[in-house]
């Protein structure tokens, strides 16, 4: 089966350490979520996988080869690193007979993956005049000429309209389920969230060159909730007093809620009751993707704008 494995990756531009020995493995058979602030080295990566980048160190193998010794590239791994990247006077059929013809792939492959994306009945406008997210289901059909077992793509979800979300949630789901490797950048939290925990729900984030997380979605979301408590309650100041001082952390999110920290559901039940505090809800508190992202990448976004503020001041 095939995989992409990422050892140790490193990368400067000038100054700017952009890779800082990023390692990964995108196994198949599951989506592999990649996110990170701008600036994360998540581009970078992916052009180093697909030797468009050299890095300065570590090695970005797909099956145990770099990409440059790939015979035929566009059948062991499709990519979309940019859905502008065509030639707007050009069919979208000639655009992908083109790229079909390169790599010694037979002409009805065009009419497969069209039909796949969703372009069998625009096929022969002229891709200039196609909207975002139409070139984006261009740029996946591109990606699965060659049928390859692995797939890269960087933000497909972007431009595409609710349709088109929903499309492509299920697309990715189904492209993992045959046994794929797909790594899939997004920076839409909401939409990865919901494609990452229907099955395959690997997740890799990362900050400032580096690796911040390595696991699945589920695992996440667990770290990030632990100990979190959300109470409803008439009287938060009174309840507030008694659970601080049982040793919780109670802080207000809403004129009658408080979020507990420190104390498990069952404790804070009973020391309510005890202390006659009204309450309508005591419930764990299970964080979004996007909260557990932000509290990862916070420290990651903090370092990338002080070294950015230094580079300025220099």
């Amino acid at each position: 089966m095939e995989t992409i494995e990422i050892a140790g990756l490193r990368k400067r531009f000038g100054t700017a350490m952009a890779l800082d020995g990023m390692t990964f493995t995108v196994r198949p058979g599951q989506v592999t979520g990649f996110v990170g602030p701008n600036g994360a080295g998540k581009s970078t990566t992916m052009r180093v996988i697909l030797g468009l980048d050299r890095p300065d160190a570590g090695t970005a193998l797909i099956s145990g080869r770099p990409y440059r010794s790939l015979q035929h590239p566009l059948r062991t791994v499709g990519s979309l690193l940019d859905a502008g990247a065509l030639q707007p006077s050009r069919s979208a059929r000639n655009h992908l007979r083109w790229l079909a013809y390169s790599q010694g792939l037979p002409a009805k492959r065009v009419d497969e993956v069209a039909a796949q994306a969703g372009l069998d009945s625009v096929l022969r406008r002229k891709a200039g005049g196609y909207s975002l997210g139409m070139r984006q289901r261009l740029g996946i059909a591109a990606a699965l000429l060659g049928d390859p077992p692995v797939l890269i793509l960087d933000e497909p979800i972007n431009g595409l309209d609710p349709d088109g979300i929903i499309w492509a949630r299920h697309f990715l789901r189904a492209l993992a389920a045959e046994g794929r490797a797909v790594l899939v950048s997004s920076h839409l939290m909401s939409e990865l969230q919901a494609l990452l925990t229907s099955g395959a729900d690997h997740l890799v984030v990362v900050g400032h060159g580096k690796v911040l997380a390595d696991t699945s979605v589920a695992a996440l979301l667990s770290t990030t909730s632990a100990d979190r408590v959300q109470l409803r309650t008439a009287d938060p100041a009174r309840a507030a007093t008694v659970l601080t001082r049982a040793g919780a952390t109670a802080v207000p999110t809403a004129p009658d809620i408080l979020m507990i920290e420190g104390l498990t559901a069952e404790r804070i039940v009973v020391l309510l009751t005890q202390n006659s505090i009204p309450f309508t809800e005591v419930t764990p508190h299970r964080a979004s993707l996007e909260q557990a992202y932000l509290e990862l990448t916070r420290e990651a976004v903090t370092l990338q704008f002080k070294s950015q503020s230094r580079g300025r001041q220099s």
